[in-house]
């Protein structure tokens, strides 16, 4: 038996109180319906600044009754301390996605990407640290790598940030690592390396690159790659992100203070995603025939980005379940239900 499939049958027969931030977002969404599935409690923080209702609704209607009514869901910013006070009363767990992702985003309005990223992160942190929860998750990224050149990425190695938001998220790994030292407040931060899978909205100038294909391609719109398409990236399926949540909540005092890769291992090319998102398509009744439009490269991103997923599995037992064409794949009759709608 996997230490995932240990965790999950613990939390069933003990189950705990899990507060997830950004839960009406594509990531916390996924985790919602993961721990309601698991029969636990959960309380959900969510401003719908990138979140939306429909994500909470369509979960929902993928849990039983019984199991929705352990959600309690509080409208609010996390940049608002007392917001941040309430919601981790009572709770063990904490898993905090709430932020404002999108490298050119940041790029476009650093303030604000400041002001959510950081002051928000250090709001919600100090309030957990205030409360004593068990644990504190929170969602670092593979952007802090920067400029570091060597393949793949390993947690220990660093280079210069490229974006705002690259800082931003730098800098929470700061904070958490203060805290540890400062308060003994232990908290563990998980580098994703884009995430991707159902729920991940198309919509929007900073969508991620597969919703954004994908809902292209349905409609047959253009698909723009940035660049000669041989960018590549470390892509990996949301199951993989709920698992690895889950075992870094749960995990040992010795295994945090401590930031891990959350990714697959492996690196795509544009070009060779474009052809996987086309034979998904193919496999679920709908033609691609025209060809992608190249463009200039994009302000702040990197060239080729894979991590090394060695110290998550040795800490933590993570083990991916998708890797890129399986995870593609599973969602792919997601997206062609929601671009039908």
């Amino acid at each position: 038996m996997s230490r995932f499939e240990e965790v999950k049958q613990d939390l069933i027969k003990s189950p705990k109180v899990w507060l997830v931030t950004g839960v009406a977002g594509f990531i916390g969404s996924n985790l919602l319906e993961a721990l309601l599935k698991l029969d636990q409690t959960v309380v959900g923080l969510d401003n719908f600044a990138t979140g939306h209702q429909r994500n909470l609704d369509e979960v929902k209607g993928l849990v039983s009754s019984e199991q929705w009514a352990r959600f309690t869901f509080i409208e609010g910013d996390i940049r608002n301390h007392a917001t941040c006070e309430a919601a981790v009363k009572d709770v063990d767990y904490v898993l905090h996605q709430a932020a404002l992702g999108s490298v050119p985003r940041s790029i476009a309005d650093p303030i604000t990407s400041n002001e959510t990223n950081i002051s928000g992160f250090l709001n919600m942190l100090n309030a957990a640290k205030d409360e004593g929860v068990a644990s504190f998750t929170y969602a670092a990224s593979s952007s802090t790598y920067g400029d570091h050149p060597a393949l793949p990425k390993v947690e220990e190695n660093i280079g210069n940030p490229l974006s705002p938001y690259a800082v931003t998220k730098y800098v929470n790994e700061l904070y958490a690592s203060v805290y540890a030292r400062t308060y003994q407040f232990k908290a563990i931060g998980l580098r994703y390396f884009n995430v991707f899978g159902q729920r991940q909205d198309p919509n929007g100038a900073y969508a991620a690159v597969i919703p954004k294909w994908t809902s292209s391609m349905i409609t047959g719109d253009d698909v723009f790659i940035n660049g000669d398409g041989e960018t590549s990236r470390d892509f990996c399926f949301i199951e993989n992100t709920i698992q690895m949540n889950i075992l870094a909540a749960t995990a040992p005092d010795s295994a945090k203070d401590e930031v891990y890769n959350v990714a697959v291992g492996d690196r795509t090319t544009l070009n060779a995603l474009y052809q996987a998102i086309v034979a998904a398509l193919a496999e679920n009744d709908i033609s691609v025939t025209d060809e992608p439009v190249y463009r200039d490269f994009r302000a702040g991103d990197v060239r080729h980005s894979q991590a090394d997923i060695s110290k998550a599995s040795e800490k933590l037992g993570y083990a991916p379940s998708h890797n890129i064409l399986q995870g593609i794949s599973k969602a792919m009759p997601w997206y062609k239900r929601f671009l039908a709608r």
